[in-house]
């Protein structure tokens, strides 16, 4: 049975001219190129940068099917290949010389007085307030009281997080092989007055981070963010961070090394 393969990929003049290639190729090749998502299609293609990566992993909600990615944005930290690869890729999947890279997801969980409700991110979660004030957060781990923190937020990376946001706060690259949560401060204050950790935090994949808002900032509204996706909440009584069971699968063709990754789109 021939593999049949979906093609997600943004509205770029440079994505869709990519797209009718890799599409002529693939059905020269003997592939099924379907013009629909189908959940038990063998291979999701992405084709833009990461930002169209995680909208297509949110859009199919988490595809259990390996997935492989074709740069046509800026930074490309997901995305496997460059447009003008794609030959080798066909003739790689095609002879089986890849491996899979299983990435780990992030849950939040958010109790209200009106229910509960989650979210599941591939980078990171972000609690945070509005623009114009600061949030203090009551933070456990495992269930034991760590802080009170003061800031404008704190964000809670995965080890694929780690080079996104998270990166830019200061907090530390971390490689994927690895499970575990990065939970980094965003502008915390650290006075007389307030004591907030100042630097990232690093969670086994056992333990989970509670957070509890301060009442007496009632009425209190956090914004819960995960992959740039923000919904606002009121009347929050906890909220649960903890490793996901959902796992994304990357295509990775036998030369990919994620050290050598992080060099050549930070270094």
């Amino acid at each position: 049975m021939n593999k049949r393969i979906f093609i997600y990929s943004n509205e770029s003049e440079t994505s869709k001219k990519t797209e009718k290639k890799l599409r002529q190729k693939l059905d020269k090749s003997g592939y099924i190129v379907l013009n629909h998502y189908d959940e038990n299609a063998d291979l999701l293609v992405c084709i833009g940068g990461d930002g169209t990566f995680l909208e297509a992993i949110h859009r199919y909600d988490f595809p259990s099917m390996p997935i492989i990615g074709i740069n046509t944005g800026h930074l490309g930290f997901f995305q496997e290949i460059m447009p003008s690869m794609l030959d080798d890729f066909i003739f790689n999947y095609s002879q089986g010389k890849y491996a899979l890279q299983p990435l780990s997801t992030v849950k939040v969980t958010v109790r209200t007085k009106n229910g509960t409700h989650e979210h599941v991110g591939l980078n990171e979660v972000l609690v945070t307030g509005d623009s114009t004030r600061s949030i203090h957060l009551n933070i456990s781990i495992g269930g034991s009281f760590i802080e009170r923190f003061s800031g404008d937020g704190i964000l809670i990376a995965t080890p694929a997080g780690s080079t996104a946001y998270n990166y830019s706060l200061g907090g530390s690259i971390v490689d994927p092989r690895l499970k575990i949560l990065q939970v980094t401060p965003i502008a915390p204050m650290n006075t007389t007055a307030y004591r907030s950790f100042t630097s990232s935090i690093l969670l086994p994949s056992d333990l989970s981070l509670g957070i509890v808002p301060d009442h007496a900032d009632d009425p209190c509204k956090l914004c819960i963010v995960y992959d740039g996706v923000s919904i606002e909440y009121t009347e929050i009584e906890e909220i649960e961070v903890s490793f996901s069971d959902i796992v994304v699968n990357l295509l990775r063709f036998e030369n990919y090394d994620f050290w050598t990754k992080v060099k050549s789109k930070f270094l």
